[in-house]
């Protein structure tokens, strides 16, 4: 035997599962929709200068794009208003959504671990991956653990080489 087939890769043979959960993100272009120039004085909102701004406005450029509509500015908005913009944009953008870009992200994961099976985790050793090139909200990871504690036998963070214990069935 060469000293090759000697060296156990005790990662692989852990039987732990890696979720990362950078791999829910959804890459559709995000773009946010500040109406603060669209208000009076950058404070009120008049019906009429509101429609017009409404109707000038160039909805195409959100095509198959998440757009999230905010405010910038001190004012009170009437919630009508975003209906109108919601209206508005219907026919281009995939999903739209008041908030903020990272209430759209958090929104967004919470959906896709929401979909996850965890059925497929039953009694298994998971390490939530830890570093990623995509920032993940804090939300998903807590999300993540709500969705795992019932059925993995234990749940870690970071990578296999350094983890950090999270929970163990006991």
């Amino acid at each position: 035997m060469s000293e090759l087939e000697l060296i156990e890769n005790k990662v692989a043979n852990s039987g732990l599962i890696t979720l990362n959960l950078e791999e829910l993100f959804d890459p559709t272009e995000r773009m946010v929709l500040d109406i603060a120039p669209w208000l009076f004085r950058g404070l009120i909102l008049k019906e009429k200068e509101f429609r017009d701004y409404v109707k000038a406005h160039d909805w195409a450029q959100y095509q198959h794009k998440f757009l999230v509509f905010e405010c910038s500015a001190d004012a009170i908005v009437p919630t009508w208003a975003y209906m109108l913009l919601s209206v508005a944009v219907h026919p281009f953008a995939k999903r739209y959504f008041f908030g903020s870009a990272q209430d759209l992200n958090v929104l967004l994961y919470q959906e896709a671990i929401d979909k996850i099976d965890a059925s497929q985790y039953q009694d298994a050793r998971v390490i939530v991956k830890g570093c990623s090139d995509i920032p993940v909200p804090v939300n998903a990871y807590v999300a993540i653990t709500a969705k795992l504690f019932p059925v993995a036998k234990s749940i870690m963070y970071g990578e296999a080489c350094s983890n950090v214990p999270i929970y163990k069935k006991k």
